[in-house]
């Protein structure tokens, strides 16, 4: 048996820390021999009772044959997940197929204080993916029929259970291939878990700061009194072995001294002494750590070391690390009021959530929030981003009803495929606000260790887009964003009245506002406001009730240049109740102000039952009118987009998914590392024809009588072509040669080619049987190591190779993105009868980039799809040209397995 385990290396990959249903975290790993006398510990401290559901018996020990047999496993007709804490066994799940190939038996054991933590689904999840992986299609199980929760861990998973009873056994069977309705399980799991992951952190029952110092201007001083100060409303904890008292309280030598638990623990020592006191904190029970110390990997490879052993620690003793060099964490709940960061002060309580990386870009986004008022629900800086991350939080801010709206500054992804997905479920309830530098994804800040992307120009942003991710460049142009959606309704539409005490500052601003493809519906200039005072305020009210009363008015901007006699709060006064009275947002400018924030400081939004309540100033207001106009775009652009049917992931016919994989399989047999398998234009055929996409057959040839033979098979009249990328569409340089009808006419064509071409070197020439004249597309799919698959699609010639003209998106694609697809390149009008012809059979070309897009998405394998030229007419396409290219992907970072980032 220990040969057995022997036939295939150990899969590392397979391994993964998880996030159980409760939020504390775990490893997973595959068995190994080694795990016999855990596997025994584990058997022996079980009930009888889960004992008896396991093995259908009573057996007090496991013998040694069987201890032998169940840790030795091939991994791939036998595979076996523990789950561990601390080393500890606290589940496993195995699989064992069955004389039929493309079935396995599974079965589960939890130990039965982790029971109701998840572990089950989680096992249930590895396995289903490592089994597809080794060619099994089915899982089937023997459960008896009191063993109810095992049977709700098949049932509740998504798969088509089929079930029925023999000779007292429950006996259970389901295809093991994810369907919609299994992806929806798995990522409802995944939200809960890390959602209540997040939870513990910002609310924690207790919070202990060690490194607590009496040093002022030292961060342990600085955090405990901040946590102090700001009025946290559990037990705080000092920790210093050098001080007997701190801040009025005792001091605690080590984390295992204080007497009751600790959930939350804040570390503030000096680098070399983290690993340690983290250690410290597993042993006493500590759920979770915030990592204020830097030196880690923003220190080079021996830093990232000590970090990736301080995370891999953490998590398999069921803790979540919030950093290193982490700016801290805010929650601005009156339940909690934790104030565990560099901030002086706990910001005001309010609807935005924030997210920053470095502590530098968090110090920014608090001091732009408190500058224009804003309130906070809370606030996590990641800093080096070991752990948790912008992911984790939006998890947590989609069920927190105290948040409203979402900021996060990104310098760097970890997960963008699960970005998407998460921002395009909290999308449709809070708008997302995200800034970025057009360098993230390309190049890596200081401490941050993820992969860098090879996607074409855009595709990062197109992400974004199609998430509906307000995507800006500035923490300020963040701030501006956020100020709108946190105080305003959104607009309905993209018409808006301008109103100003300037002619020529309206004039501007409704310029202003067309570039930004908005409506400046109504222009008013004439305000009034040189009246009395309070003869002009009543003017402007109705001058804005009449602007907001206006169907084709969907929010009011208001410009005014300083104004005698008149303050500018009341008139933000008169804003705000004009504004909620029709229910329809109202910006400010007031140009000439220096700090136009501190207008609506003390106009808190009405509705505040206790001093505690989220409160946001009335109005938005900016001292530029162009950044308001530009935010206002913004927020109108996310209106289209939550206004927008989604679509849906459309499933075409003719789809052969199993036959192409095994095709796949065979091709890449051998292959390793970067090494790249060029497909053959036979093979290349075949498996796009799993697909339900053909390629018009070509033929190359080196004599003239091969040419007229392969013309004769292909079928005349055809055309002649280059086989070199630079000549292949070029009718100018000679390389294409069109509506050839004989052997004769073929024989001079080709005499007289090769005479052209011969500066450009010696090139191979191909026939190809003449398709329907259209318009020239190019369709290119690729696998990016950070964004996994990305589509492209661009009319061919100059308006892709000279100008970029591109449009992207990133699998899984529903019928809006096909089609947003097709129509975003600024060419794309070519498609729709452009002057005067007749449109092409987009129809087709949607289905089309729906296949690839399917098959990208299905399968990583591919490192390159690229259809060059797609001729596309009236009444369908052709596509004439495939290069398909396999490699040795990289582990995807979104998969159809819950893992932590690694």
């Amino acid at each position: 048996m220990a040969q057995e385990a022997q036939t295939r290396d150990y899969p590392d990959y397979w391994e993964a820390d998880v996030v159980l249903r409760d939020g504390g975290t775990a490893h997973l790993r595959p068995i190994v021999p080694e795990d016999g006398p855990a596997l025994q510990a584990f058997h022996m401290g079980q009930s009888e009772s889960s004992i008896y559901l396991r093995f259908f018996t009573f057996k007090a020990k496991l013998s040694a044959r069987e201890l032998e047999r169940f840790t030795n496993v091939d991994y791939h007709s036998r595979v076996a997940f523990v789950i561990t804490i601390a080393g500890d066994i606290i589940g496993i799940g195995r699989y064992d197929r069955l004389d039929d190939p493309d079935e396995a038996e599974v079965a589960f054991n939890i130990a039965d204080s982790h029971q109701g933590r998840g572990l089950g689904s989680i096992l249930l999840e590895h396995l289903a993916a490592a089994a597809r992986e080794n060619g099994i299609r089915r899982f089937s199980a023997e459960v008896l029929p009191e063993n109810r929760k095992m049977v709700t861990v098949f049932n509740d998973a998504g798969y088509e259970v089929r079930r029925h009873f023999d000779d007292g056994v429950v006996m259970l069977e389901f295809n093991i291939d994810p369907t919609e309705r299994s992806r929806a399980v798995m990522e409802s799991r995944e939200h809960r878990a890390e959602a209540r992951s997040v939870a513990s952190l910002l609310a924690p029952s207790s919070v202990a700061v060690i490194g607590a110092s009496r040093e002022y201007g030292s961060i342990g001083y600085a955090l405990l009194e901040h946590i102090v100060e700001g009025g946290f409303t559990g037990p705080v904890y000092a920790i210093n072995p050098q001080a007997l008292e701190l801040g009025g309280m005792i001091s605690y030598g080590t984390i295992g001294e204080v007497p009751e638990p600790v959930q939350l623990a804040i570390i503030a020592v000096p680098y070399d002494q983290v690993l340690k006191v983290a250690q410290e904190c597993a042993d006493a029970g500590v759920k979770g750590l915030i990592v204020a110390t830097a030196g880690f990997a923003d220190t080079g490879q021996e830093g990232l070391a000590r970090q990736r052993e301080l995370v891999r620690n953490a998590r398999a003793n069921g803790m979540r690390v919030v950093g290193p060099a982490s700016l801290g964490i805010i929650n601005t709940d009156p339940a909690v009021t934790l104030n565990a960061s560099m901030a002086p002060h706990l910001p005001r309580r309010g609807r935005l959530g924030l997210f920053s990386q470095s502590a530098a870009i968090g110090v920014m986004l608090y001091a732009a929030a408190t500058r224009r008022g804003l309130g906070l629900s809370s606030t996590l800086s990641a800093g080096n981003r070991a752990d948790v991350s912008g992911n984790d939080v939006m998890q947590y801010w989609e069920d927190d009803p105290a948040t409203g709206a979402v900021g996060l500054y990104l310098e760097s992804f970890g997960n963008p495929r699960k970005f998407s997905r998460i921002a395009r479920r909290l999308s449709r309830s809070k708008p997302v606000i995200v800034a970025k530098s057009d360098l993230m994804g390309l190049q890596l800040p200081p401490g941050h260790h993820v992969r860098t992307t090879q996607a074409p120009g855009g595709a990062l942003d197109a992400m974004m887009r199609q998430s509906g991710v307000v995507r800006v460049d500035t923490y300020e142009q963040l701030m501006d964003v956020a100020q709108i959606v946190v105080s305003q309704p959104l607009p309905a539409g993209p018409g808006v009245a301008v109103l100003s005490n300037s002619l020529a500052l309206g004039k501007v601003i409704a310029d202003a506002a067309a570039t930004h493809q908005l409506q400046a519906v109504h222009l008013a200039t004439s305000l009034g406001l040189d009246a009395a005072r309070s003869e002009a305020l009543d003017l402007l009210r109705g001058k804005l009730r009449e602007a907001l009363a206006l169907q084709e008015v969907h929010s009011a901007f208001v410009t005014l240049l300083p104004v005698n006699g008149l303050d500018n709060e009341e008139i933000a006064q008169v804003l705000r109740a004009c504004g909620e009275e029709a229910g329809k947002p109202v910006i400010a400018a007031f140009t000439g102000v220096l700090d136009p924030q501190a207008v609506a400081e003390g106009l808190l939004a009405v509705g505040a039952a206790d001093e505690g309540a989220a409160r946001q100033p009335a109005v938005p207001t900016f001292s530029s009118p162009g950044s308001g106009i530009e935010a206002l775009a913004a927020v109108v652009r996310y209106t289209e987009w939550l206004g927008r049917d989604q679509g849906e992931v459309v499933e075409p016919s003719g789809l052969e998914r199993d036959r192409a994989a095994d095709m796949i399989d065979a091709l890449l047999e051998g292959v390793a590392g970067d090494q790249l398998v060029q497909t053959t234009t036979e093979q290349a055929g075949e498996l796009l024809g799993c697909y339900g996409i053909s390629v018009l057959p070509s033929a190359a040839f080196s004599t003239a009588d091969e040419a007229v033979v392969a013309a004769d098979r292909l079928g005349w009249p055809v055309a002649l072509k280059a086989m070199d990328d630079r000549l292949r569409q070029r009718l100018d340089l000679g390389g294409v040669r069109l509506n050839i009808v004989d052997a004769d006419s073929l024989r001079r064509n080709i005499e007289h080619m090769r005479q052209v071409l011969r500066p450009f070197g010696d090139i191979g020439l191909e026939l190809q049987s003449m398709a329907a004249s259209g318009q020239s597309c190019t369709i290119r799919a690729i696998e990016d190591p950070l964004l996994g698959p990305v589509v492209s699609f661009g009319l061919s010639g100059d308006a892709v190779n000279l100008l970029g003209d591109w449009s992207h998106r990133i699998p899984p694609l529903t019928s809006v993105d096909v089609a947003d697809l097709i129509r975003s390149p600024r060419a794309a009008p070519k498609l729709f009868g452009y002057q005067g012809l007749p449109a092409v059979d987009v129809a087709a070309l949607e289905d089309l980039v729906n296949r690839v897009a399917l098959m990208k998405d299905d399968h990583p394998e591919i490192a390159l799809l690229e259809f060059n030229p797609v001729l596309v007419s009236p009444q369908g396409l052709t596509v004439l040209s495939a290069d398909l290219r396999l490699g040795n992907y990289a582990q995807r970072t979104d998969s159809a397995r819950r893992a932590m980032r690694d």
